[in-house]
């Protein structure tokens, strides 16, 4: 069976046990390689971006070379092969795990408990909730949902379409490498900027694919075009810009604005601020709805693509192999 089927039932059947499974409450495979990152990073630290670039690629080459070594020893096995793109695909995407947050946030705030949804918001992103009124509350879990979307599902499924098991893995390497070591922090300004621009460079095509799937799948096609084209390139963030903003656009909300981070605040630009109403804790559900098609629409692009992909390589080598042998039939 050619690989680019085994591949698009590995990931099928990875993303549905995402659905249906979510993510295991203990023993999961991104828990295990953050805590190895970590020891590596307590070997190696030091306030120099050299030695941050060296950790990036310790952490995020192991584990594609990993990725390569198990793809490779299940070769010659379809049915393993399906089953390691699966289990890859599965420990990989977490949009299950987002879409309950979310949606857990959104049922307290719908109930008028904003005390529990504060509580809980720290399980989606890292604002400072006690800085957040209802609404606020409500726009950060959308902003959450929305980048996400790109980094837990699609970012993912892209990278898996190019470079198969060791695609999946390698992509959530760096981007928890980003969560852990990215940051604007003192230890982390120099330490964690090649991880912050491998994690930009990695998610480019993602947050791309994730803002015109957006707009096709929401409810304004236009107008999240329109918030795409007019906004993402206010945002600090060149791949969190247009997945927001879209997103913002196809929901008919604003998104963007002051945000505060354990006690330092941003003032961000306001994304589809002309045509845009303000996030309330009904649009939450509205952003998990969208954020699961995006995903299942994703599934679809991305194994079309590894298919069409393949078939034209296929094509090309058989061309040149015919090529060849009509030369060497002429010199004959």
């Amino acid at each position: 069976m050619r690989a680019d089927r085994l591949y698009a039932y590995g990931a099928a059947t990875g993303l549905l046990g995402d659905l249906l499974l979510g993510d295991p409450r203990r023993g999961h495979p991104v828990a295990a390689f953050g805590r190895a990152a970590g020891a590596v990073e307590r070997l190696l630290w030091r306030d120099h971006r050299g030695q941050g670039a060296l950790h990036a690629v310790v952490c995020a080459g192991g584990v594609v070379a990993l990725g390569a070594v198990a793809e490779q020893a299940v070769r010659r096995s379809p049915a393993a092969s399906v089953a390691l793109v699966s289990a890859a695909t599965w420990a990989v995407v977490g949009g299950s795990s987002l879409v309950r947050e979310a949606r857990a946030i959104g049922r307290a705030l719908e109930a008028g408990d904003v005390e529990a949804a504060r509580k809980r918001l720290p399980h989606l992103c890292g604002r400072d909730p006690q800085a957040l009124d209802a609404d606020g509350i409500a726009r950060a879990v959308v902003e959450s949902v929305a980048e996400n979307t790109s980094d837990a599902v699609v970012g993912a499924l892209v990278w898996g379409a190019v470079g198969g098991v060791p695609g999946l893995v390698g992509f959530r390497a760096v981007n928890t490498l980003d969560a852990m070591v990215g940051h604007r922090s003192p230890r982390y300004l120099r330490y964690g900027w090649a991880a912050a621009r491998l994690d930009d460079v990695a998610g480019w095509p993602g947050a791309r694919l994730t803002a015109v799937l957006a707009a096709v799948a929401g409810g304004d096609p236009r107008g999240a075009v329109r918030a795409w084209r007019a906004d993402a390139r206010k945002h600090p963030s060149p791949n969190a810009g247009p997945v927001e903003a879209s997103f913002a656009g196809a929901l008919g909300v604003r998104l963007g604005g002051t945000l505060s981070y354990a006690g330092r605040v941003e003032h961000r630009p306001v994304l589809n601020g002309a045509a845009g109403r303000p996030v309330v804790a009904r649009d939450i559900e509205r952003a998990a709805r969208l954020s699961r098609r995006v995903g299942l629409l994703a599934l679809g692009v991305t194994v079309a693509a590894r298919v069409v992909a393949t078939n034209f390589v296929a094509s090309y080598q058989r061309d040149q192999r015919n090529q060849r042998n009509q030369l060497k039939g002429r010199t004959t």
